[in-house]
């Protein structure tokens, strides 16, 4: 039986190797897919993404039932896992490929991005501007086989990988 109240989030927020297991543990995720969008190539490969010159970002789609975990409560976890004010990469991860955008595919999804932003901006928890740019969804192209549910692939390369600075950013929202 087909579930058709799923919906899909798109999130850049540098390497998607890291993105994908702060998602795939909540509740209502039916599936995060690691991928590239935004840029100007069709059916772009990890190594021209990689070169900077595709203007894509690597990113993640994620299919969940915003009746279980809504999509406010994915864009406040997105926060917590892509550095909102560093708009020339993430953490050991630099480039324009890296850079932390959130896609919206609805208006709906659109507000309550940009409002999420502005709260974000407002709390002071920053002392540099937010900067990730919120962007109408295009084309979302799935990585390579070998770079989906990395994490669980090669847990110890994953985790030294994390280990560049995402787990004591992620570390410091939880205090």
């Amino acid at each position: 039986m087909m579930k058709t109240n799923l919906d899909t989030a798109i999130f850049a927020g540098g390497c998607f190797w890291c993105m994908v297991e702060p998602f795939d543990s909540l509740p209502g995720i039916e599936k995060v897919v690691s991928g590239y969008t935004g840029g100007h190539v069709k059916n772009p490969t990890y190594a021209q993404v990689c070169s900077g010159t595709t203007g894509h970002t690597e990113a993640v789609e994620i299919t969940f039932d915003p009746q279980i975990f809504p999509y406010k409560k994915l864009v406040e976890t997105y926060w917590q896992v892509a550095d909102p004010t560093d708009a020339t990469g993430q953490f050991q991860d630099r480039g324009d490929q890296y850079r932390p955008v959130i896609y919206y595919n609805s208006e709906e999804q659109k507000r309550i991005a940009e409002e999420s932003k502005k709260e974000l901006s407002e709390s002071g928890r920053f002392d540099k501007p937010i900067v990730t740019k919120i962007e109408k969804a295009s084309t979302f192209y799935p990585a390579e086989e070998y770079h989906q549910d990395f994490y669980k692939k090669d847990p110890s390369r994953y985790q030294l990988e994390e280990s560049g600075g995402r787990a004591e950013y992620q570390k410091n929202w939880k205090n």
